[in-house]
């Protein structure tokens, strides 16, 4: 859980969601992301540097130049471990055997019912 945290973590901010486009289209400089992005060399570093300890960039150099390039395949393998995790059963999660427990002790007192009396709350 840990692991997507840091991603999402990643992703939250626009910036960096730019920065994620624009490599997408092509592995760029970091000279050309400063003026496509109009910030500078040491913002968008810092930017570059929690796209990459997520994961989600990779960086090589030329010369005296360092360009990134999207990490497409740990993307779409992440997501799809984030679809995995979201579909699997709170029971089999070992992070959520409380919350699994405290559910099941809800939902077999009909805490749901009582605090949102049928048809008050969308679920119905």
């Amino acid at each position: 859980m840990e692991h997507f945290v840091k991603i999402f973590k990643a992703l939250g901010e626009p910036t960096r969601l730019k920065i994620l486009k624009l490599v997408a289209l092509r592995p760029m400089y970091v000279c050309e992301l400063e003026m496509v992005l109009g910030i500078s060399q040491p913002r968008i570093s810092q930017h570059l540097r929690v796209l990459k300890e997520a994961g989600l960039l990779s960086e090589s150099k030329e010369a005296q130049k360092t360009f990134y390039a999207l990490k497409k395949q740990f993307l779409e393998e992440n997501l799809a471990a984030f679809h995995a995790f979201l579909a699997s059963p709170l029971s089999a999660l070992p992070d959520f055997a409380a919350e699994a427990a405290r559910l099941a002790e809800a939902e077999s007192q009909g805490l749901a019912e009582k605090c949102c009396p049928a048809g008050s709350c969308g679920r119905d």
